[in-house]
C-alpha cells in the first residue's frame, strides 16, 4: 500500500511540473465596435494595421472582428506580417482557415462575428509590424468587412490610405509554464492521495 502511495505521489508531482508552451495575447488593439464602420478585406482590397511587441516572440495566431452578410460565414483569409503597410520585409504570410463565432447583429443588418486564425509560426523581435489581411473567402461569396474600433494601431486601406484602426489581437508563444490542466490534474491527484491516506490511517 505504501509503495502505491509513493508511486502515485511521484506521478502527480511529475505531471504538475511538466512544462508546456503557453499561448497568450501579446498585442490587443481593443474590443469590437460593430456599429461605426468596417473595411473590405476581399475583392482586391487590403487592410493593414500595426502592432507593437516589447520583446522577441513567436506569433502563433490572431483574432479579429468582422461584419458579414446575414447567414454568411468567413472561411479563409490571406495574411502577412510585414515591416511596412502592404509591403517591405515579409516576416511571414499564408492563408489561414478561420474559426467563426457569432457576436450579434448591428443596426445595419450585418452579423458581427469574431474570427480566429491559428497555426502561424512567425518569429519577430521587439518592434512595430503590420498585419495585412486580404482575399478573404466566405461560404456564399459575399464581401467581408474588418470592424473599425479606432484602437491604438495605425491603419491603412489599399484604395484610400490612412483609416482608423480595426478590432484585433495577436497571439504568441510565451515562456514554458504549467498549463491549467496540469495544475488541475495535480490538485485532483493530491485529493485522491489524501483520500487513500485517510482510508489507511483512519
Amino acid at each position: 500500500m505504501k509503495l502505491r502511495i509513493v508511486s502515485l505521489s511521484v506521478l502527480f508531482l511529475a505531471l504538475a511540473v511538466m512544462p508546456a508552451s503557453a499561448q497568450f495575447i501579446i498585442y490587443n488593439n481593443g474590443p469590437a465596435n460593430g456599429s461605426v464602420d468596417a473595411w473590405t478585406i476581399n475583392f482586391g482590397y487590403i487592410v493593414s494595421d500595426t502592432f507593437t511587441l516589447a520583446s522577441t516572440n513567436t506569433v502563433s495566431g490572431f483574432d479579429f472582428t468582422v461584419w458579414a452578410y446575414p447567414g454568411d460565414t468567413a472561411l479563409t483569409v490571406d495574411w502577412s506580417i510585414t515591416s511596412a503597410e502592404f509591403g517591405g520585409t515579409t516576416y511571414g504570410s499564408g492563408t489561414a482557415s478561420l474559426t467563426s463565432s457569432f457576436i450579434s447583429s448591428n443596426q445595419y443588418g450585418y452579423d458581427i462575428d469574431s474570427l480566429s486564425a491559428s497555426g502561424l509560426n512567425v518569429v519577430v523581435g521587439a518592434g512595430t509590424y503590420w498585419l495585412n489581411l486580404q482575399n478573404a473567402t466566405t461560404a456564399f461569396g459575399d464581401p467581408l468587412f474588418w470592424d473599425e474600433n479606432s484602437g491604438l494601431s495605425s491603419a491603412s486601406e489599399s484604395a484610400i490610405g490612412t483609416i482608423a484602426s480595426e478590432a484585433f489581437d495577436i497571439r504568441g508563444q510565451g515562456p514554458e509554464s504549467p498549463e491549467p490542466s496540469s495544475i488541475l490534474l495535480f490538485g485532483s491527484g493530491i485529493l485522491g492521495l489524501a483520500g487513500l491516506l485517510r482510508r489507511k490511517l483512519f
